[in-house]
């Protein structure tokens, strides 16, 4: 026994291995793991006592995947290709040992975990809803490097496995078996062990498939005519949907394909020589640092205040049962609170709880949720017209129309309604929350929170601090953005905020290019190279020509009520023209594109509108414009306070709009560029487009100190 492999030897001389990690609540495999588990199949080669292993968990996952620490620390593409050959030398001595190893797997089992049980002679599934298997590894940048990229295939088919781990897809226990890429289900913690020990008596020297003479890959190899079409416009589709700013796309591909065409122990090797040209890249880098490191600081509370006790929201009121009120009222509901509904008809109300049953029928028909739970949880949802029905809400949320007298309206109803503690919350997705808690009695208790639609799909909740908002104020709000399973940044109050702010600037730069004679397609094709997830022509279509032509003239009216200027921006003049000719967006099927049934194509009318220039830019230059007005004006909100930590900004950017992720988020893109760099090229675009590329301050300093944006 050790700290974290307990192993006990039954009378039958079958080993059981618990892995159980001290002091943290997953398994992952550190040296205090692996070293252990290294000793553990050494003594299986050695010990002729022992006659089979099973390996399972003491925790409530299998195995999370490899120590994330370790792989940053992996300083050169040899030592990257060292690390993962020692890993699989290991692997291989367990499934070459002649004794059987199976894997007893409950709940997650990713990355690391995962190529470890594909290297068990056998995978047994607890199947309590809970399990999910996976090699996610590509979405931190990195290809699997302990032998997924050849075991997976193997089992599963080329195509399967190229599907799976091109995603980092999550497989569920039904899916696992069904694909081959496990062995049998169990539906209990003791049939899982009894059927782990029962194969190992009933199999003494198994070997793995690719270990016997006359193996086959299911559905063809490399070579195989199966396969051709596959690998043929394999390479097209991932350069099309990825534009090349995901290479460990790319190399899993490769992996698959070499891996196809030689032996078992050669195709290793060509794994871990594509494993270290991701390790090393930039992107993986970013994607490690924003998404691993950045991401769990905010979730383990980095923005949180200290020494405020942890609230959970017992219940929840909701002003306004529209599609955003709706969704807050799903998610909510799915964390197990009580949620009152509210709207102005009781139509309105139950057609808002009405959103939740649709997408819990949905759930339920595809297997992802019971007829128990799903009725449990419309159960929490009491749609109402009734303001007094708010009474004992620990917390309000209102979804009601960005108009400032109807959400004061609300707010003065609500507050004579709450407990002394409890707390009010503005959706806006643009009005200062100052301005809003002007009209509550209780300033210190209003702050923002900022959902994205669709709320049951969008992973981020931005909360706004107004001027007087205390810290057990946002203490709730980041508990309850954490409860129904978000993730929250912390931002100061300003016009816009950080979200919408920064993302106004992807959208309306696309307007103002189409306003210089840019050809539209160009337009589109850059937003999608630059990796943002919509082009924006596309995308201010599906926001709203109207509701972006509101913000600018809210902003601008507010703004000469304070005595300040605001220099108009040129793709304003393109919503004004759009709008008057009644293209609208994509609720008209009329906007930027013609939105039918079918899809959607660019209106012709536009060459007419905005005749198309007879030079046009390089692509370079709009990608480029695309992504420096974006990173520039998250530079701005640190300038401004706006932005009290950089993991906020990048987690936001890219979990909020959607910036490129493998970027980084919007202050990486500065740090990776270099902020000398970047302020050159961000006043060579200022020279050329306007001001709004002038490098911020916040910037320029950082250049002239060779410094980063760090925490």
């Amino acid at each position: 026994m050790t700290d974290a492999l307990n192993i006990v030897v039954d009378a039958d001389g079958i080993a059981t291995a618990t892995m159980d990690l001290p002091n943290r609540s997953m398994n992952v495999l550190d040296d205090d793991l692996a070293v252990p588990l290294a000793a553990l199949i050494e003594r299986l080669a050695a010990d002729a006592s022992i006659k089979g292993l099973v390996l399972a968990s003491g925790k409530k996952d299998f195995l999370a995947g490899a120590d994330v620490d370790r792989l940053r620390a992996l300083a050169s593409a040899r030592e990257a290709f060292d690390e993962s050959m020692r890993f699989k030398r290991l692997l291989r001595k367990m499934e070459l040992g002649g004794k059987p190893v199976v894997a007893a797997i409950n709940g997650k089992c990713l990355g690391g975990g995962l190529e470890i049980a594909l290297a068990c002679h056998h995978r047994i599934v607890l199947d309590d809803g809970k399990a999910r298997l996976g090699l996610p590894e590509v979405k931190l940048g990195l290809l699997p490097g302990g032998g997924g990229t050849q075991r997976m295939p193997r089992l599963v088919g080329m195509q399967q496995a190229l599907q799976w781990m091109g995603e980092g897809a999550d497989i569920r226990a039904a899916q696992a078996l069904k694909s081959g890429l496990v062995g049998a289900l169990a539906t209990s913690t003791d049939d899982l062990h009894a059927q782990a020990k029962a194969w190992i008596l009933a199999n003494p020297s198994p070997k793995q498939p690719w270990d016997q003479p006359k193996f086959r890959y299911p559905g063809g190899d490399s070579r195989s005519p199966a396969m051709a079409q596959l690998f043929s416009v394999g390479p097209s589709m991932v350069s099309a949907k990825s534009h090349g700013n995901y290479p460990a796309v790319t190399h899993i591909l490769s992996c698959v394909f070499e891996g196809g065409i030689v032996g078992f122990d050669a195709a290793l090797e060509i794994e871990s020589r594509y494993f270290a040209a991701c390790a090393m890249s930039q992107e993986s880098r970013n994607l490690i640092g924003t998404l691993w490191y950045q991401l769990q600081a905010i979730e383990r509370g980095a923005s949180r205040p200290a020494g405020h006790p942890q609230r959970l929201v017992k219940r929840l009121g909701i002003l306004g049962a529209g599609m955003m009120g709706a969704g807050i009222a799903y998610v909510a509901a799915k964390a197990g609170i009580e949620v009152m509904l509210l709207d102005t008809s009781a139509d309105n109300a139950v057609r808002g709880r009405q959103y939740s049953q649709d997408l819990l029928d949905k759930a339920q028909r595809k297997g992802r949720t019971t007829q128990q739970l799903r009725d449990a949880t419309l159960a929490r949802i009491t749609p109402t017209v009734r303001f007094e029905d708010l009474a004992g809400c620990d917390l309000v949320i209102e979804a009601v129309f960005e108009d400032r007298a109807v959400k004061a309206e609300v707010t003065r109803r609500t507050e004579s309604l709450l407990a002394s503690d409890a707390v009010f919350a503005s959706n806006t997705s643009t009005l200062p929350i100052t301005s809003l808690a002007a009209a509550s009695v209780r300033p210190t208790q209003f702050i923002g929170l900022h959902f994205f639609s669709p709320v049951d799909k969008m992973p981020l909740v931005e909360i706004i601090m107004g001027q007087q908002t205390d810290d057990a104020t946002l203490a709730l709000a980041f508990d309850f953005v954490r409860q129904i399973g978000k993730t929250p940044i912390v931002v100061n109050d300003s016009r816009g905020f950080y979200t919408s702010r920064v993302f106004a600037t992807y959208v309306m730069e696309g307007l103002a290019m189409l306003r210089e004679g840019v050809h539209p397609r160009h337009i589109e094709a850059a937003g999608l190279q630059a990796g943002m997830p919509m082009p924006p022509l596309a995308l201010q279509d599906e926001v709203s020509l109207t509701l972006a032509l509101h913000v600018a003239d809210q902003t601008r009216k507010d703004l000469a009520a304070e005595g300040k200027a605001c220099a108009e921006h040129p793709g304003e003049a393109v919503l004004r023209q759009m709008c008057e000719l009644g293209r609208i967006g994509r609720k008209a099927n009329l906007g930027f594109y013609d939105w039918t049934d079918a899809g959607r194509s660019l209106w012709p009318g536009l060459a007419e509108m905005f005749p198309v220039a007879a030079r046009q830019p390089t692509q370079r230059e709009l990608i480029d414009r695309l992504l420096f007005v974006q990173a520039n004006e998250a530079a701005r909100c640190v300038e401004e306070g706006v932005l009290r930590s950089v993991a906020d900004a990048n987690v936001g950017s890219i979990f909020g709009w959607g910036f490129a992720p493998f970027h980084g988020g919007a202050l990486q893109f500065v740090n990776a560029m270099g902020a000398k760099r970047f302020v050159e090229r961000a006043r060579e675009l200022a020279a050329a487009h306007g001001p709004r590329f002038e490098p911020a301050h916040v910037v320029v300093n950082l250049a002239e100190q060779d410094g980063l944006f760090e925490d």
